[in-house]
């Protein structure tokens, strides 16, 4: 084996390590929230593309900031980033209740005859009565890719600056890994977002189950993780 192979496998093992870091159960939590609310793989696949590129941007920027100075990222810091992440998936989670409450019965204003009024209403078994609602598109999913890369950075980097002979390797590393999780989170994203789709058009007792499904497990992750972090800073000490 040559004195390169070892290298070679590390830079591999980084393409494998993404993929397998796009399975943790925060991101697939944060990413089914998303996939709730469309009724197309396409789509769900492409929040899954979305995640990866906005997991990637922020590991490369904090990746290149740390390899570049030689810093390390501050426990405490790490902990404070990890604690907007469970802020956002109960805001993720708090999203999808809210949306399901607006299908059932909420407030509109439109226009009849020149006069604006408005009036609560159902979408509930009125196809022909429908309303275009804000939609983030890939914002949201590129977004929430971006705080995980930034709250994921700190261990990642540590793990690069002691693995891996130069800056430049290093770079090599965190672009494979950011590939990695690109793919890995297409994946999921598309498998999660499968039953979403089929059951969106078909069935929609279960819909509306698995969507407050994913409500409620964001929302309770979201909630543990705040109590955890919270913890470790001692804003709240758990006895």
């Amino acid at each position: 084996m040559t004195d390169a192979a070892p290298l070679t496998l590390s830079l591999a093992a980084g393409f494998l390590f993404g993929i397998k870091h796009a399975l943790d159960p925060d991101h697939l939590v944060a990413v089914s929230t998303i996939v709730a609310e469309h009724k197309s793989l396409w789509r769900s696949s492409l929040a899954g593309i979305f995640w990866g590129i906005g997991h990637t941007i922020t590991l490369a920027v904090v990746g290149l900031v740390v390899l570049g100075f030689k810093v390390t990222v501050p426990p405490a810091l790490a902990h404070s980033l990890e604690l907007i992440v469970g802020f956002m998936l109960v805001v993720l989670g708090l999203a999808v209740a809210v949306s399901l409450m607006r299908e059932k019965v909420h407030l509109h204003r439109h226009e009849h005859d020149g006069y604006w009024h408005t009036h609560l209403h159902s979408h509930k078994h009125r196809p022909d009565h429908a309303h275009a609602h804000p939609d983030f598109g890939v914002y949201r999913p590129l977004f929430v890719g971006m705080v995980h890369g930034l709250a994921g950075s700190a261990a990642l980097t540590v793990l690069v600056l002691s693995a891996m002979p130069s800056v430049l390797h290093g770079l090599f590393y965190l672009a494979l890994f950011g590939l990695g999780s690109i793919v890995g989170m297409m994946a999921m994203s598309t498998l999660i977002g499968s039953p979403f789709a089929y059951t969106a058009r078909r069935f929609e007792r279960a819909n509306l189950v698995i969507r407050t499904l994913a409500s409620g497990t964001s929302i309770g992750l979201g909630l543990i993780i705040i109590a955890e972090m919270g913890s470790r800073l001692g804003l709240f000490p758990l006895r």
